[in-house]
């Protein structure tokens, strides 16, 4: 479901960055809606996701049960499959909606970054 187009660019090492506040899971053990906001920043190499196929991905999972870490761990590592960036991190912070707030947070070093690159943080 994750569509890809290539970098332009393959030479320069910059940031992507995704936010996606209204991210909507369900609990497997309620049934009741989970609700957070993904942050995905990630420095490409050959492939790009692209952003309209991103969005559906992601509200694929409207209906599904899953946990918090599993949920964080499942995207990160399609959207790793399909881009293979040089590096990759996703956070998910739980939204206010909920009774008890957490953060997963998903990173993955592919290829060795060059120290010129400033890390990113949520909400930067």
């Amino acid at each position: 479901m994750l569509e890809t187009f290539p970098n332009k660019h393959p030479e320069n090492d910059y940031f992507v960055k995704f936010n996606c506040p209204e991210f909507t899971s369900l609990c497997p053990m309620t049934g009741q809606p989970d609700f957070a906001t993904i942050y995905i920043s990630y420095v490409p190499v050959e492939r790009m996701v692209e952003s309209k196929s991103l969005k559906l991905y992601l509200w694929s999972y409207r209906n599904e049960g899953a946990f918090h870490e599993d949920v964080t761990n499942r995207i990160l590592d399609d959207l790793v499959e399909a881009t293979s960036p040089r590096r990759m991190k996703l956070v998910r912070r739980c939204g206010r909606q909920s009774c008890l707030c957490m953060a997963v947070a998903g990173f993955m070093a592919i290829k060795p970054l060059p120290a010129t690159i400033v890390w990113w943080s949520p909400g930067s």
